[in-house]
C-alpha cells in the first residue's frame, strides 16, 4: 500500500482508539469539562450583577453573561487539551508506543490520530458549554450564518493549534502528572487575559502582557462576530497566533516523537 492510503487507514484505525478510550474512561474529560461550567455558573450568578454594572452595563447579569461566555468556550479548549497531553504520555510510559514501533503502520497515524481526537472532543465540549450558556440567557441574535461559521472556524483552528502544543507536552512529559503540570498554562493563560474584565480594566504595566497573548485576540474575534463588537486587528492576531502555534506544535511533536527510544 502506497504512502498516502496507508496513512490515512493506519490514521483513522488510531482515532477510533482514542474516541473508544474516551468513552469507555470518561472521567477525566468529564473533569475537566466541569471547570469552565462551573466558573460560568460561578460568575454569572455569583458575581454577574456586579461585573455587568463594571464592564459598563447595567445592574443585571445579562450584559456580563454576553462578555464572558466567549472566553470560556476558549478556556474550555484549553482544558480538554490538557487530557490530550495525559493521553499522550501514557501512551509513551504504558509501552504502547513501543509496540506499534515494531509494526507495519505509519508512524505519524499515531500522533495524528490523538490529535483528530482531541480536536472532536474540544468541539463537542465547546457545544456543550454553549448550551449552558444558552440556557442561562447568552444571545446571539445579531450574528448572520457566515459570522457563526466564521466563529466555528475560529474555534476549531484554536482547538487544533493547542492541541498540537499539548501532544507536545505529553511527549516530553515522564508521568501522567507531570503532562498534566505542564499543560496547566493552556487553563492559567484564560485568567489573565480579556475573559473575566476588559483589558483596560488592569493595571497598565500589565495589559500589553493580556493583551497579546494567544488567547484575547481570539477572544476579542469572538466578541466581534457574535456580538458585534469591534474586531479590529484582532482577527488577525488571532489567526497569526493558531497558525504559529499549529506550526510551532506539530513540528515539535513530530521531531520528538521520531527521536529514537533510549
Amino acid at each position: 500500500m502506497s504512502t498516502l492510503p496507508l496513512a490515512a487507514r493506519n490514521s483513522s484505525t488510531m482515532l477510533r482508539r482514542n474516541l473508544l478510550h474516551a468513552r469507555r474512561y470518561p472521567s477525566l474529560t468529564l473533569n475537566l469539562l466541569l471547570t469552565p461550567i462551573m466558573l460560568l455558573l460561578l460568575f454569572v450568578y455569583i458575581f454577574g450583577d456586579t461585573m455587568s454594572a463594571g464592564i459598563g452595563g447595567d445592574a443585571d447579569r445579562s450584559a456580563y453573561v454576553a462578555f464572558l461566555v466567549p472566553g470560556l468556550l476558549l478556556m474550555t479548549i484549553g482544558s480538554t487539551t490538557i487530557g490530550t497531553a495525559v493521553s499522550v504520555c501514557n501512551d509513551m510510559t504504558e509501552g504502547i508506543i513501543a509496540r506499534f514501533r515494531t509494526m507495519a503502520i505509519h508512524r505519524g497515524s499515531v500522533i495524528t490520530g490523538h490529535v483528530i481526537g482531541s480536536v472532536l472532543q474540544s468541539v463537542i465540549s465547546v457545544v456543550l458549554v454553549g448550551a449552558v450558556a444558552v440556557a442561562i440567557g447568552f444571545r446571539s441574535t445579531d450574528a448572520t450564518l457566515l459570522e457563526w461559521l466564521a466563529a466555528f472556524g475560529l474555534l476549531t483552528l484554536f482547538a487544533l493549534a493547542l492541541t498540537w502544543i499539548a501532544v507536545g507536552m505529553g511527549l516530553v512529559s515522564p508521568n501522567a502528572e507531570a503532562a498534566g503540570n505542564n499543560a496547566m498554562p493552556l487553563i492559567f493563560l484564560p485568567l489573565i487575559s480579556s475573559t473575566f474584565v476588559p483589558i483596560d480594566a488592569m493595571p497598565g504595566w500589565f495589559q500589553p502582557i493580556a493583551e497579546y497573548q494567544p488567547f484575547t485576540p481570539a477572544i476579542e474575534t469572538l466578541r466581534g462576530l457574535l456580538l458585534g463588537t469591534e474586531i479590529g486587528h484582532n482577527g488577525w492576531l488571532a489567526l497569526g497566533w493558531c497558525l504559529a502555534l499549529c506550526a510551532l506544535g506539530s513540528f515539535w511533536s513530530k521531531a520528538v516523537f521520531n527521536r529514537d527510544p533510549k
